[in-house]
């Protein structure tokens, strides 16, 4: 095997085998590709793709790059991924809300890519939490506790890792087959007993019409599946952001609120259906309806919130987080409310737009090394059909300096759409995979 002759096949679009595809997952992990050709290996997969053969010795070949966990538990070990989108802070309730129901929840997450957020970056927006262990501690909080939301060490898929931070950086997030082995690399390397996909389609994801998103979820189910995984996945609607919120303290807030019982929504909605399957798939519910209501149950009673509380104090947060929440999360200096330029319905929001928005403020990363700032981003979007006067607030911009924010105000306002006439509203739930 050899990093040119594979590059020039997928550079004249020649299928690669299994076996150079199960090689260049162990050469990214062990430095044999070199920066240039990981990126050139991405390009030419996101140029031409790869065939369904090709992405399970892909993702099969990035999970065995490094260590593969096992678990000796008496009740199932289950995860939740979403393929990114903007406010979709589902995996902090979903993960403490499974946990509460019985399950056990290694949730090996990521951090923001692209226009998206990432669910390590939101859980470093609380003081003190530590979010990369070792297995050891790992094991221990996820023994006591029942859930811990961590990032991939050393030893799980680094080939991930690293193909992870080039796709950031090459414009080559969007890939179909990039996306399954990332996504599924890492979670098989958790050793898992069940899975559920949110597959996110519209302008908050990467997948922006139907037919992408299905492509998508058949191609993590199909390859996940074949790896031994039981899998399902739902696409979701990001027709507009989840929460009306995007940055990561702020969606920490969001968080909050629904755990506390504040906010009810399409949030606890997505996490009642995704929690569902997966409890039903498990056999701790009767069927996906019945485990939705036990997720629901398990963040209106409060025992979601109480496994949440633990789990960040056992990542190195507040002890009484959950208790205080308001008082130790950051804040921006500077907060501006963009204005209705004209009456109107909403009609559209662009959250691709919102997200490079809040990641221009600081709230995500143009560049790997970029530091993040977690008290910046937006508050208070609207929502699709709202009516607002001309001059009431579309959104409010949390920015670090004056300059900053008079920047997002004119992005927010150009992403969103008004007009004289109330146009249908997008379910939520658009379909079941799997």
């Amino acid at each position: 095997m050899e990093a040119r002759s594979i590059l020039a096949k997928l550079r004249h679009d020649i299928a690669l085998s299994p076996e150079e595809l199960t090689w260049v997952a162990g050469a990214l992990a062990d430095q044999t590709l070199s920066a240039a050709q990981a990126g050139a290996f991405a390009m030419g997969v996101c140029r031409n793709g790869l065939d369904e053969a090709g992405r399970v010795a892909l993702t099969r070949g990035m999970c065995a790059s490094g260590q593969v966990l096992t678990w000796d538990l008496d009740r199932p070990v289950l995860d939740k991924h979403s393929t990114g989108g903007v406010g979709d802070c589902v995996s902090l309730i979903l993960a403490p809300a499974l946990a509460a129901c019985g399950a056990y929840v290694p949730m090996i997450s990521g951090r923001g890519l692209g226009h998206t957020g990432g669910t390590l970056d939101k859980m470093e927006a609380i003081p003190g939490v530590g979010v990369m262990l070792d297995e050891v501690r790992l094991r221990r909080i996820v023994d006591q506790v029942g859930c811990a939301i961590v990032g991939a060490t050393g030893d799980i898929a680094p080939a991930d890792r690293r193909l992870y931070a080039v796709r950031d950086v090459t414009a080559t997030v969007d890939s179909l087959d990039l996306i399954t082995a990332s996504i599924l690399s890492k979670k098989l390397a958790a050793g898992l007993d069940g899975l559920v996909l949110d597959v996110k389609v519209g302008s908050g994801a990467f997948m922006k019409d139907i037919a992408a998103a299905r492509a998508l979820a058949q191609a993590l189910v199909r390859t996940a599946n074949a790896a031994g995984c039981p899998t399902r996945a739902v696409i979701s609607d990001m027709g507009q952001p989840l929460v009306p919120s995007l940055g990561n303290a702020l969606e920490v807030s969001e968080v909050m609120q629904v755990l506390r019982g504040d906010v009810k929504g399409p949030i606890v909605e997505l996490c009642a259906v995704l929690g569902g399957v997966l409890l039903a798939n498990a056999g701790l519910a009767k069927d996906a309806q019945a485990g939705a209501l036990m997720i629901s149950a398990a963040i209106a009673d409060g025992h979601a919130a109480e496994r949440f509380g633990a789990m960040i104090a056992a990542l190195g947060g507040p002890v009484r987080f959950v208790e205080d929440w308001q008082r130790f999360l950051p804040e921006a200096t500077v907060m501006r409310e963009v204005k209705a330029p004209v009456a109107g319905y909403v009609q559209a929001i662009n959250g691709e737009a919102l997200g490079l928005a809040v990641v221009a403020l600081g709230g995500g990363r143009v560049i790997e090394s970029d530091p993040v700032d977690p008290a910046v981003g937006l508050s208070r979007v609207v929502r699709l059909g709202t009516w607002v006067e001309q001059g009431q607030a579309l959104a409010v911009v949390h920015a670090a300096r004056p300059e900053q924010a008079d920047r997002a105000l004119v992005a927010v306002q150009a992403a969103i759409t008004l007009g004289a006439a109330a146009l249908p509203l997008p379910e939520l739930i658009v379909e079941h995979v799997g």
